[in-house]
C-alpha cells in the first residue's frame, strides 16, 4: 500500500480477481461511483423534463444569435465540446467553448452565453453569467437550483434550468448537457428532438446493464477495457469530431477516477505527429527489445507500455458534406490498428452505435466511463475521492 499525508492509498498493480467480486467493489466504491455513471440515462430523462419547465422558448424571440459561448470546466465545459459535435459542421453559428473567468472580449448583445455549473458556484461560469448579464447578452443558466449561478440567472431575468445534485461533477455529464442542447435547439442551432433523447437514454440504461457490477469480466466490455489498460500509458483517439470528443471524455475519467496518464486527440491529427508514439520508448521500441520469454509482472515498471483504444465513429455523415468523407476516416482508422499490430502495440476498438448523433456518442462514452472506474477499483482506489484536488485546493485558498 502507498499511505501519505494527504490520505493516498491503493495498491500499484490492479488486481483482477476484485473485479469480479461485487462485494469487494462495493466496499472500495464507498461513494457509489458506479451507482452514479448507470444513472445517466435517468439523467437524460430528468434534465429533458426540466428544460421542458425552463420556457426555453423565449430565447428565440430575439432570433438567431452571432454566436453561442458555453461557460463553465471540468464536464461542465466538456457541455460546449457535445453541442458542437451534435450540431456538425452545419450548424450556422460558432459555438465556442470559454473554460475561464468572465467572456470573450467579443461577446455582446448579439451574442448569447450558457453558463454551466453543477454545483452552480463554479467562478468561471459565474463571472460568465455576470460579464454576460453587464454586457447586455443573452444568458441561459444550468445549475444546481438555489444556488449562486440562480441568483444570477433571477437578476438578469435570464431561464435558468435547476439540475439537481445528485452525483459528483464528472458523473452528471449527461445531466449538463440536455439542458445545454436543448437551449440550443431553442436557438434554431441543433435539431436534437425527443425520440432522440429517448433513445440516447434507452442506449445509455442497455449500457449501463451491460458494464454492471455483477456482470462478469468476460460478458463485460467495460472490465474487460479495464483490465487491458492495467498498468499501461493509455492513448486513446477518435476516428471523427463526435468520436473524438468521447475520447477526451475518456481522458478526463481516466486521470480523475483511476489516475492514470493518458494520451487523447483526433486520429486525423495524431496522423500528423503524434502517431509517433507507436515508435517510442513505450511502445514499438520497448516491445522490440523485450525478452520474449521474461516474465513482464517481474518488470518493476520497466514493462510499462502504450494501449492504444481507437473510438471509430459509426459513420452516419452522408449529409454533412463539409466533413471528411467516411471512407476516409475509415481507411485512417484501418491504418492505425494495423501500425499498432505491427508494433506490438495492443489496441481496444469500441465502435459507434445508435442511429443520431447524439446517441451515437452516448454509445462511445458509457463503456469507457464504467472501465475508468473499474481501474480505479482494481487498484484499490475510491474513484470519488482524489486527495490531490482537496489538497489543491486549500493550498490555493491560503
Amino acid at each position: 500500500m502507498i499511505d501519505g499525508t494527504a490520505g493516498v492509498s491503493g495498491r500499484r498493480e490492479a488486481d483482477e480477481a476484485l473485479l469480479d467480486n461485487p462485494a469487494a467493489l462495493a466496499e472500495h466504491d464507498p461513494g457509489d461511483m458506479l451507482r452514479h455513471t448507470a444513472s445517466a440515462g435517468a439523467q437524460v430523462r430528468e434534465s429533458a423534463a426540466l428544460a421542458a419547465e425552463a420556457n426555453l422558448a423565449v430565447l428565440a424571440d430575439d432570433g438567431r444569435p452571432r454566436a453561442v459561448v458555453i461557460a463553465g470546466i471540468g464536464t461542465a465545459g466538456r457541455t460546449g465540446d457535445v453541442l458542437a459535435t451534435v450540431a456538425g459542421p452545419r450548424c450556422p453559428v460558432p459555438i465556442i467553448g470559454h473554460r475561464s473567468s468572465g467572456v470573450p472580449g467579443w461577446v455582446g448583445a448579439a451574442d448569447v452565453v450558457i453558463a454551466v455549473s453543477a454545483s452552480g458556484r463554479s467562478p468561471e461560469a459565474l463571472a460568465a453569467a455576470e460579464a454576460a448579464h453587464r454586457r447586455g447578452a443573452r444568458l441561459v443558466a444550468v445549475g444546481a437550483p438555489d444556488s449562486q449561478l440562480q441568483s444570477v440567472a433571477e437578476r438578469a431575468r435570464a431561464p435558468f434550468i435547476p439540475v439537481p445534485r445528485r452525483a459528483p461533477a464528472r458523473a452528471s455529464l449527461w445531466a449538463l448537457t440536455v439542458p445545454v442542447l436543448l437551449a440550443a435547439r431553442s436557438l434554431g442551432l441543433v435539431k436534437v428532438n425527443e425520440a432522440d433523447l429517448a433513445e440516447t437514454a434507452a442506449r445509455l440504461d442497455a449500457d449501463a446493464d451491460r458494464c454492471r457490477s455483477t456482470a462478469e469480466s468476460f460478458v463485460n466490455p467495460a472490465k474487460a477495457l479495464a483490465l487491458g489498460l492495467a498498468g499501461s500509458v493509455p492513448i486513446v483517439w477518435g476516428s471523427s469530431p463526435l468520436a473524438t470528443v468521447a475520447a477526451r471524455r475518456f481522458g478526463d475519467t481516466l486521470s480523475a477516477n483511476a489516475r492514470y496518464p493518458v494520451v487523447t486527440g483526433a486520429l486525423g491529427e495524431a496522423g500528423r505527429g503524434r502517431v509517433g508514439l507507436l515508435d517510442g520508448v513505450f511502445g514499438g521500441l520497448a516491445e522490440g527489445e523485450r525478452d520474449i520469454f521474461a516474465d513482464r509482472a517481474e518488470d518493476d515498471g520497466e514493462g510499462t507500455r502504450l494501449r492504444l483504444v481507437l473510438l471509430r465513429d459509426g459513420g452516419l455523415n452522408a449529409e454533412d458534406d463539409t466533413d471528411e468523407p467516411f471512407a476516409v476516416e475509415e481507411r485512417r482508422a484501418d491504418a492505425v490498428q494495423t501500425l499498432a499490430e505491427r508494433r506490438g502495440v495492443r489496441c481496444d476498438v469500441v465502435t459507434a452505435e445508435g442511429g443520431s448523433a447524439l446517441e451515437r456518442l452516448a454509445s462511445l462514452i458509457a463503456v469507457p466511463d464504467f472501465a475508468s472506474i473499474y481501474l480505479a477499483l482494481a487498484h484499490g482506489l475510491d474513484p470519488m475521492a482524489v486527495p490531490a484536488i482537496t489538497e489543491m485546493k486549500e493550498l490555493s485558498n491560503q
